[in-house]
């Protein structure tokens, strides 16, 4: 038996025993968080998108463009939708499997439901099986599939986003196959893309929707796919990984759920930068820092934080969301590292990019070690008369650290009213996604 057909038929068998109703809540505060960053995202990019939409001249459809007013085809809707949801980095991740899962997944599967007409249960049913899906193959992966230099946002949300679909539609089991290979074939996405400035990361959790929507498609033709598309000599692993834990792919390694063990995200910046922020939030807050007078600031974390996120020098909101040095300065000069402080030209704040310029990001060993179990960081603040050190293993948002419901509806109230959304409106939306079984179609004509 093929690794593929293993994984398939697990996760075949996984997708027959959810929902259920403890999981049904939880992928409903993942719908909360996904329409707040979508909604933001709209907010920092509608504009350009607009513009392009007018120049495209985009084909009618039935699918939404969320917080654009406008509907068109299920995968301009489909691209546009995530690439907003991922921008304002305040999407939900994991931390094992090292990935972004919320904005890729959550567009396909909503841009399906809509198109087909299905019903709320189908649509959290696709969600909670992408989900699983995703970590199982990312996590098994990792960290080889990133260390070679792949998105695994765009890559393996494309994979089990496919399956999540093929779940949610109630495709034949002999239908998953030919589903795997397109999705397998797709998969694509480069680190680099996000990297120096770019503003295009964003555009892989985009294509990653797209592609997974286009698989499950093609996977409907009756077309026969090879026997391993995963794991045959020219497969998706000897491709992407070289090596694959077939013990995470086949049963997973957590207690919980994918979907149970994500982490969510309360500052506006990369999840490397978490630990540091939360870290100097805390010294701040309990030594009253004149941050005019800190002489430097040193960041030890793990090795895989350090590359491509401890640049000082700043080109734009993009950049900035990416560097450890700017998050670590905003919290200790501002004393939060919300949206606010990456939107426009918030982010040339001359007192912030002057206190960047004094922070230093280097690798402990010791705590590139602990990951993924944890993802550290210490954080040492150093006056005229005193250096002050914070570690913090957990940040707010991991599962061992977690945002509760009221928390979520915080953060989604708040990042709403940022992005001008209508206090009656979001509260509609919001009150449409917790009952989301019997008010989705009501949630298409308000979004």
């Amino acid at each position: 038996m093929t690794i593929t057909k293993r994984f398939l038929d697990a996760i075949w068998d996984f997708s027959a025993r959810y929902p259920e109703e403890k999981i049904m809540e939880q992928t409903k505060d993942c719908l909360a968080d996904y329409f707040a960053c979508t909604y933001m995202g709209v907010h920092e990019l509608g504009d350009k998108e607009k513009k392009w939409i007018r120049q495209q001249a985009l084909p009618r459809g039935n699918v939404s463009l969320i917080g654009l007013g406008e509907k068109c085809g299920i995968l301009e809707a489909a691209m546009l939708n995530a690439m907003n949801a991922h921008a304002p980095e305040l999407d939900d991740g994991h931390r094992f499997a090292m990935i972004h899962l919320g904005a890729p997944v959550i567009s396909a599967v909503l841009a399906v439901c809509q198109d087909r007409g299905l019903d709320g249960v189908s649509l959290l049913r696709g969600i909670i099986v992408s989900y699983e899906a995703t970590v199982r193959l990312a996590a098994s992966m990792q960290p080889r599939h990133k260390l070679k230099g792949y998105h695994t946002t765009a890559t393996c949300t494309t994979v089990g986003t496919a399956l999540g679909l093929a779940a949610a539609l109630g495709l034949p089991r002999n239908q998953w196959n030919a589903v795997i290979t397109a999705a397998a074939t797709d998969a694509a996405g480069l680190l680099e893309a996000g990297d120096n400035g770019s503003e295009l990361k964003p555009y892989n959790a985009g294509r990653a929707a797209v592609a997974a929507v286009n698989a499950f498609r093609v996977g409907t033709m009756g077309l026969c796919g090879p026997p391993d598309i995963l794991g045959g000599p020219r497969g998706f692993f000897k491709a992407m990984a070289g090596d694959v834990n077939q013990e995470i792919l086949l049963k997973g390694t957590m207690p919980v759920l994918a979907i149970e063990n994500i982490y969510r995200k309360p500052y506006a910046s990369c999840r490397h930068a978490h630990a540091p922020i939360e870290a100097a939030l805390r010294i701040r807050e309990a030594h009253q820092l004149d941050p005019e007078a800190i002489i430097s600031v040193i960041v030890d974390t793990y090795g895989m934080a350090v590359k491509g996120h401890d640049h000082r020098d700043v080109t734009g909101s993009a950049s900035a969301k990416m560097s450890i040095p700017y998050a670590v300065a905003a919290a200790l000069q501002k004393g939060r590292v919300d949206a606010l402080q990456y939107e426009q030209d918030s982010w040339k704040d001359e007192a912030v990019l002057s206190l960047s310029q004094k922070v230093q990001v280097r690798e402990d060993p010791e705590l590139s070690a602990l990951v993924p179990g944890k993802r550290a960081a210490v954080v040492t603040v150093v006056m005229p008369e005193n250096r002050y050190s914070c570690r913090v293993d957990h940040p707010l948002g991991e599962p061992e650290n977690p945002m509760d419901r009221s928390m979520v509806e915080e953060k989604y109230r708040s990042l709403m009213a940022v992005a001008g959304v209508d206090s009656v409106r979001a509260e509609e939306i919001l009150s449409c996604i917790y009952n989301i079984e019997g008010r989705l179609d009501r949630l298409w004509d308000i979004v």
